[in-house]
């Protein structure tokens, strides 16, 4: 069953956008040269926590952690590590909370100091797949388009979208329905409708689009080893476009 969230769940939403905004780039902040992600890790709940809110991954499916963190050909669900990080290190954060009892998921890429052209291209062209995918969004427009929007955008920049790993429906959980594929899928149609709120999340890696679980269950990585990374937003559908919850 897809939710649908009313005007008075917005205004909640919001405010949870805006916490977890302001919480990611404080971490952003704090990821430098010599960090760990255990520190990162550190900061999120402490947060989390004093914004009255509580985090939506810790313990979610038995993820032992509230951030995940991962690094250069790490994907997405990486655990927090105390090894610190390096220059030129191009990080992933991802972190989702509840406040008043609904969730918001939002994640950034970056890297640490100064990326090559090559690399920057990269990231500019997963966050623009991002960018693009949301400005399609509103009431009565197939979800395929959403897909076939951030399919374009990175394949056409030179990379690979992530097998078989999908943005989502969030609100009271975490995670809800409907799916939405990063790539083009005919089984996936379905017209989106006003008020559903919905975690948009580009992945991509800069070989190929293979994917490989880490030991631990939880890490997903580029099977290549080629560098990765992630951008995610969650939105409200309104009647004539999307209101991204999770900015400032």
């Amino acid at each position: 069953m897809i939710n649908i969230y009313t005007s008075d769940d917005l205004v909640i939403f919001q405010q949870a956008g805006k916490i977890l905004h302001k919480i990611m780039m404080e971490l952003q902040a704090q990821t430098r040269v010599g960090t760990t992600g255990l520190m990162l890790e550190r900061l999120a709940r402490k947060r989390i926590k004093e914004f009255g809110a509580t985090p939506s991954f810790l313990h979610y499916r038995n993820f032992p952690a509230a951030l995940c963190v991962s690094v250069n050909d790490g994907l997405v669900h990486g655990i927090p590590q105390e090894n610190p990080f390096a220059l030129n290190d191009l990080v992933s954060l991802d972190l989702g909370l509840k406040y008043h009892g609904l969730c918001v998921d939002k994640a950034i890429s970056f890297f640490l100091g100064r990326p090559s052209p090559v690399q920057e291209k990269f990231l500019n062209s997963v966050r623009l797949a991002l960018e693009k995918a949301i400005k399609v969004i509103k009431a009565g427009i197939d979800m395929m388009l959403v897909s076939e929007t951030i399919q374009k955008t990175i394949e056409s920049a030179g990379y690979s979208v992530a097998e078989n790993l999908c943005g989502h429906g969030v609100g009271k959980k975490v995670h809800e329905e409907p799916l939405i594929p990063n790539t083009v899928n005919h089984r996936h149609h379905l017209i989106l409708k006003k008020g559903m709120v919905l975690a948009i999340e580009p992945m991509a890696m800069m070989g190929k689009g293979k994917i490989k679980i880490q030991k631990d269950g939880f890490g997903i990585v580029s099977a290549d080893h080629s560098l990765s990374c992630h951008f995610e937003e969650t939105i409200y559908v309104s009647d004539n476009r999307a209101i991204i919850l999770t900015r400032g």
